[in-house]
């Protein structure tokens, strides 16, 4: 097995197709075909699945390929360091429920690490996609929470997967609203106070099961109910249509706008926030500093959030 190899089957699987992947590396198609089965003879696996319609990553080929990524970056890693010329492109990747601190922690990280040649992810995704990521290694790092409604369920998942769950901090339950909400302006609310107001969430498609909810209290009846996919569109609603979302009160004006304010809520019910690794890996550089940047962001700037 070499370097060559392993560039040669997580091209293959990033284009989809051995002629795209052929032209990217520079080689004939029949070259980088013979490559890939020399490969998958040695190893004793099918990385690829050949169709009628192409070809497919397999299953054991999905959990090889996190492999080889976390090998390719380290030989990046050693290339930049010992060589006079840094060699290879950086690649990082991080998988997070919608967390505005997890943005914060990933711009710092390219401040840090990017340079000329760089590929890194920022993944907002479901939370079982978070899992799977991290489970087959195509991120680094998940972030999500737990608590005491779905934490049975999320880490014996976790614990199936060979993950690690490593708390971050452990929050009180806000909502979200608009600063022209009249609920913005009270110290705190009750369920009672947001029976009239749309309550937007996170949809989580195939798994759209309770435990899998980016937000606490998922399980209580509402009148009025908005599912999104992504952040952005969520607080134009809140702001639009006088909504709030149930959150851990974490937010920074600079990315969440001045017109999102945070209220506490009173419920009891906390939320421990945390980061999934792989049990079999060993965090990089990279993920060393982005768990720190992350530890930044949330002591310093919301710790009120956490105390309320």
């Amino acid at each position: 097995m070499t370097l060559q190899q392993l560039r040669y089957v997580t091209t293959v699987a990033e284009t989809g197709t051995m002629s795209e992947a052929a032209r990217r590396l520079f080689v004939s198609q029949p070259g980088l075909t013979k490559a890939i089965r020399e490969l998958e003879q040695e190893m004793g696996i099918i990385i690829f699945d050949r169709t009628n319609k192409g070809i497919e990553v397999s299953k054991d080929g999905a959990i090889f390929l996190g492999y080889a990524r976390q090998v390719l970056e380290q030989a990046s890693l050693l290339e930049e360091r010992y060589k006079l010329q840094a060699g290879g492109k950086k690649e990082f990747s991080v998988s997070t429920q919608h967390y505005s601190f997890a943005v914060n922690a990933f711009v710092d990280l390219i401040k840090e690490f990017g340079g000329d040649n760089y590929d890194f992810s920022l993944r907002e995704t479901q939370t079982y996609e978070i899992i799977d990521d991290v489970a087959k290694m195509r991120s680094e790092i998940g972030i999500l929470y737990l608590n005491d409604f779905n934490r049975t369920v999320l880490k014996k998942i976790i614990k199936a997967n060979d993950l690690e769950f490593e708390t971050l901090f452990t929050a009180k339950p806000h909502i979200f609203v608009s600063t022209s909400n009249p609920l913005a302006g009270k110290e705190s609310v009750t369920m009672e106070d947001l029976k009239t107001y749309p309550y937007l969430s996170f949809e989580q498609g195939e798994h759209n099961s309770f435990y899998f909810s980016e937000e606490i209290f998922s399980t209580t009846e509402r009148a009025k109910n908005i599912r999104v996919r992504d952040r952005a569109t969520l607080f134009n609603l809140l702001i639009g249509l006088n909504g709030y979302t149930v959150c851990s009160g974490v937010i920074d004006e600079e990315l969440n706008g001045a017109n999102i304010v945070a209220v506490p809520l009173k419920e009891e019910g906390d939320m421990e926030i945390g980061i999934l690794t792989h049990h079999r890996i060993r965090g990089s550089r990279m993920s060393e500093f982005y768990i720190q940047a992350l530890q930044k962001y949330i002591s310093w700037k919301n710790a009120e959030a956490f105390l309320i």
